[in-house]
């Protein structure tokens, strides 16, 4: 056995390539100045090769990951140079939503720094990037210029083999004089241009450790045995066509459902998912970027069929994805998305796992809270910016967890201390909502109850789901309870964004997960 088909050594490279992208994320952590990075790590880093394919993810927002690879894609035909600084958060060329800025830097090779041989990556979550409300998340949104400045592919700095910046300050200014709080976008930004340069020189000194040509037959080898590996899962799956369908809350009141359809074709080592009968695109903004839809996609069969294997492009290869060009999944330019991001992106993966449910096995899940329960609170002088968790899903083995984010979050919560010292906002109760998973042989996860009091005038906006249409449980388990809206008493909508007075105070209660399995029935002697 050769050196480089070595199990021992690819383990020690795909390791070592994860820990590259896990340092990166840290140094973006530590370093950014807002409380949704530095608080909530709502932010992910990736590696990738030099035509865009991916090589390496750390374990941190699904959302974020699967829509990176169109992302360098984009900024590979834009013909970086070694050391180039990237910067776009379009949803048209690989980005998810507006406030999403991704960071993409090009790392120059080490036996010809002349060529760019791998690009460092990193997307963070900007609490403003302008547009027509507080936080760039406005419930109302019809066009994708109402949520924020667009920026295409474009150099952002230049940064040297000694790790030494020189900014682009026309472009960094224009940024800056179209966002509130630019004072706190910068830090951001600067943040993210760190982790880059965590990923530069890292990746460059394993170059130096191996050997450049021995380093990419190696990661030529962990791709291809996480292939192995999903095509080896596909291929355990009986043979046929799976489907399901799910709904999205939409506008009005009470909403309009919005179908989301999928059909699963396994086929040999293949699998095909067809999202041919989803209700067409909004004139709303829960409308979904097909790179939106791939993420939702590959985090679902990725927990389905193997959720430990190396997180590279491998684990993509044997999977086709399709939806019709202007359906809710495949948006076209240019359609408002902020929503489809986070919510869209949910009832996604949550049709992915019901149609897969009946050959999943012991990786099958009850519905969990189905959305991320968006708050934002803002005005010219801060912007708040929070998802909430609630229920998970039970399963066969185990009941749901209590008060998580689930599916395509998975970020932190805001520490209260940090909230209330950053923010004009008091909060008044938060605590778990008891009783309110599903009934079942294991019971669905409860959701939250959290209260914020705002101090200043501003404005709230609020994109959230499952309000009318539970959490289903599986296997006969009862569906976990709606989540509810509600400022000083008085109930809202799922989606709204509306003035808010200083002194007013809003409740999110978040949905429960749904139970697995039926109750058995209570006797004299005890359950039967």
């Amino acid at each position: 056995m050769d050196s480089v088909s070595h199990p021992i050594r690819l383990q020690v490279m795909a390791n070592a390539l994860a820990g590259i992208a896990e340092e990166m994320g840290a140094r973006l952590i530590r370093g950014s100045y807002s409380a949704n990075i530095k608080e909530r790590r709502d932010c992910s880093t990736a590696l990738f090769d030099a035509q865009g394919a991916c090589i390496a993810q750390a374990a941190h927002i699904p959302v974020h990951l699967g829509a990176l690879a169109e992302a360098v894609r984009a900024v590979v035909a834009a013909g970086p140079r070694p050391g180039d600084v990237f910067v776009l958060n379009d949803p048209y060329q690989g980005g998810s939503h507006l406030p999403d800025i991704t960071v993409v830097t090009a790392i120059p090779g080490l036996r010809d720094p002349e060529q760019v041989c791998a690009y460092a990556v990193n997307r963070a979550h900007h609490a403003d990037i302008g547009g027509m409300r507080p936080g760039s998340m406005p419930a109302d949104s019809t066009e994708i210029w109402q949520e924020g400045l667009v920026i295409p592919p474009l150099r952002l700095a230049q940064m040297t083999l000694t790790g030494e910046l020189c900014w682009q300050g026309d472009l960094l200014r224009l940024i800056l004089a179209n966002v509130r709080n630019p004072e706190q976008r910068q830090g951001d930004l600067q943040a993210q241009v760190g982790a880059s340069a965590v990923g530069v020189s890292r990746f460059r000194e394993l170059l130096a450790r191996f050997g450049e040509e021995e380093t990419w037959q190696l990661i030529a080898g962990v791709i291809a045995y996480s292939r192995r590996r999903m095509q080896a899962q596909i291929q355990a799956l009986p043979a046929g066509i799976y489907t399901a369908c799910d709904y999205l809350e939409g506008y009005g009141d009470p909403p309009e459902p919005l179908r989301i359809q999928v059909q699963i074709e396994v086929r040999g080592e293949r699998l095909r998912v067809d999202f041919a009968g989803t209700a067409p695109a909004t004139a709303g903004n829960l409308n979904a970027p097909l790179a939106v839809t791939r993420s939702a996609v590959l985090f679902a069969l990725r927990c389905l069929l193997d959720p430990t294997a190396p997180s590279n492009v491998g684990l993509e290869d044997p999977i086709e994805i399709v939806a019709p060009p202007g359906c809710l999944v495949n948006a076209q330019f240019p359609a408002a998305v902020v929503a489809g991001n986070v919510e869209t992106s949910q009832r996604i993966a949550d049709v992915v796992f019901k149609a897969l449910a009946p050959v999943a096995g012991s990786r099958a899940i009850a519905q969990g809270q189905g959305t991320m329960n968006n708050c934002v609170l803002g005005n010219r002088h801060f912007t708040y910016y929070e998802t909430l968790g609630g229920g998970q899903g039970a399963s066969r083995q185990r009941p749901g967890l209590d008060g998580v984010h689930v599916g395509m979050s998975n970020t932190l919560n805001t520490p209260i201390e940090a909230l209330e010292l950053e923010y004009p906002l008091r909060v008044l109760r938060y605590e778990l909502r008891p009783d309110s998973g599903g009934h079942g042989r294991q019971r669905g996860g409860w959701g939250l109850i959290r209260s914020l009091q705002t101090l200043q005038d501003c404005t709230l906006s609020l994109l959230t789901d499952r309000r009318h249409h539970a959490p289903q449980g599986e296997e006969g388990g009862e569906p976990g309870q709606v989540g509810i809206n509600l400022v000083n008493g008085d109930p809202l909508p799922s989606k709204i964004s509306r003035p808010l007075k200083a002194g007013d105070v809003l409740t999110l209660y978040t949905p429960g997960g749904g139970a697995w399995g039926a109750r058995e029935e209570e006797g004299p002697g005890g359950p039967k």
